[in-house]
């Protein structure tokens, strides 16, 4: 039994996997779906914030069955399966867009009248809030919980180069290198978060669901199970609403997490946002043995006014922890790919020492941990029960694993390096190089960030709830 995870407080419910892998980069994570969906038997439910049909999951690795797109995809499902019912909730402001898509029209309109196709438009959330949550469930037998969106700008591979052709879609323009992750899970989780789906489902006023009763085998073929028979969480954040109490589940994780570190905290977030998880993390950067801290975000915000709002929010946090660095152990940093061009990190992940591992679709900002809908799962290494230490491994390989790719090196580079220094932020230093790296956070303007520091300590404990409340961010 976790003694970290407490159902009612810091996650909804612990729940078995017999599998989980996580998932870098959209194409590794597209094959996945891809592979799963092609043995469900009776149900998928897709949640997302976005929903673009004609996304193409396109393999450089292997040949795939079926069509390429998304939407065609399905209908292939639907034709070879009679007894497949497929279920799509996404955010309905957000699904404004789609009155331009001429192409997702015509597929939308016909599955209005496709018995076995049930699409709904997600309003069941505060005026200016967003179904956030990127949840696909085959069969209450496998699930994805993560920050992948079934949209665009979602594909790409994890050597992000610069000319990637199938990037081009489904637009027709390149949005740029692009670095995100999941988790996939099989088991008893799955079925928690089919019972999740189902009660967004429900909450959205759509028809109820029909039950899966048939026995399914969804795992993904050919895909290694990273961590096998092992406890995770399940967290959510839901808005407090006239019908529904709020839920912070994803915040109390994410704090407890962090108090929890002994050696590393290592981070992937679109965001830095959140004056309280600043505030834990300069908490723990004040005590003598305290924990190192790294964060990768990107370069700047996706879109100018994300810009404009999260990144100088970044700034004033960043330089607000610092100031309580005195032991030199937290950094931020930014990955670019060969050709110095920013790689943007969309991935929402976290791991503590080599004992915890989160993934899934909250970011380090106040929308994620309070306002919109938001699903994570958590893993944790059993301590002394253990054994030979498969999952303590597993998890400092996935955090290893992440910063090869990032520095374009082995990981066994990035494992000797740690062990050698004990740092990874020495280790981030040491395998620096030109062309695809990391390179260190700076701030943008210093001495506007002194000047309104000087007048805001937005890390005073008693007025971290609030001090960037009414900063908000509309994108994923």
């Amino acid at each position: 039994m976790s003694k970290l995870f407490k159902p009612g407080e810091n996650c909804w419910r612990v729940e078995h996997a017999q599998k989980a892998t996580v998932l870098i980069d959209g194409e590794n994570y597209f094959r996945a779906v891809r592979k799963s969906l092609a043995q469900a038997k009776q149900r998928v439910m897709l949640l997302g914030w976005d929903f673009d049909e004609r996304v193409e999951m396109h393999d450089t690795i292997e040949e795939p069955d079926g069509p390429l797109r998304i939407g065609a995809y399905f209908d292939w499902l639907l034709k070879n399966n009679r007894d497949l019912d497929i279920y799509v909730l996404r955010w309905d402001t957000g699904a404004l867009k789609s009155l331009f898509r001429a192409s997702s029209l015509w597929t939308l309109a016909r599955w209005l009248f496709h018995p076995r196709v049930h699409f709904k438009l997600d309003a069941h959330h505060p005026v200016g809030a967003a179904h956030h949550q990127k949840v696909i469930v085959i069969d209450e037998d496998t699930a994805f919980c993560s920050g992948i969106d079934v949209a665009n700008n979602r594909w790409d591979t994890r050597s992000h180069k610069e000319d990637q052709e199938y990037r081009l879609q489904p637009d027709g323009n390149d949005a740029g290198p692009w670095h995100d992750a999941a988790m996939v899970v099989q088991g008893d989780l799955a079925g928690g978060l089919a019972e999740y789906a189902v009660q967004h489902w429900n909450d959205a006023g759509g028809k109820k669901p029909k039950p899966v009763t048939a026995k399914a085998d969804c795992w993904p073929k050919d895909l290694d199970a990273e961590f096998t028979d092992c406890q995770v969480a399940l967290a959510r954040t839901l808005p407090e609403m006239d019908d529904q109490e709020g839920v912070y589940e994803i915040e109390s994780l994410c704090l407890d997490l962090i108090a929890a570190a002994e050696n590393f905290i290592y981070a992937e977030s679109q965001y830095f946002a959140s004056a309280r998880v600043a505030n834990a993390i300069a908490t723990r950067l004040s005590e003598p043995d305290g924990p190192e801290v790294v964060i990768v975000n990107p370069q700047s915000a996706e879109g100018w006014l994300e810009s404009e709002i999260m990144d100088s929010t970044r700034a004033r946090l960043f330089k607000a922890v610092k100031a309580r660095d005195k032991y030199d152990r937290f950094q931020m940093f930014h990955p670019f790919n060969a050709e110095g061009t920013p790689i943007y990190v969309h991935a929402k992940i976290l791991t503590v020492d080599d004992r915890y591992l989160r993934v899934g679709s909250s970011n380090f900002n106040n929308r994620s941990l309070g306002f919109d809908s938001e699903c994570d799962v958590a893993l944790e290494a059993p301590g002394d029960g253990d054994g030979d230490g498969k999952v303590s491994g597993q998890i400092a390989h996935t955090r290893n694993d992440l910063l090869a790719e990032h520095l374009d090196v082995n990981e066994s580079d990035i494992r000797k390096s740690i062990e050698e220094t004990g740092s990874l932020i020495e280790t981030i230093k040491r395998l620096s190089h030109d062309g695809r790296t990391l390179r260190a956070y700076q701030i943008p303007d210093v001495n506007a960030v002194d000047e309104w520091l000087a007048e805001n300590d937005i890390l005073d404990p008693e007025r971290a709830d609030d001090g960037f409340a009414g900063i908000a961010s509309r994108r994923s």
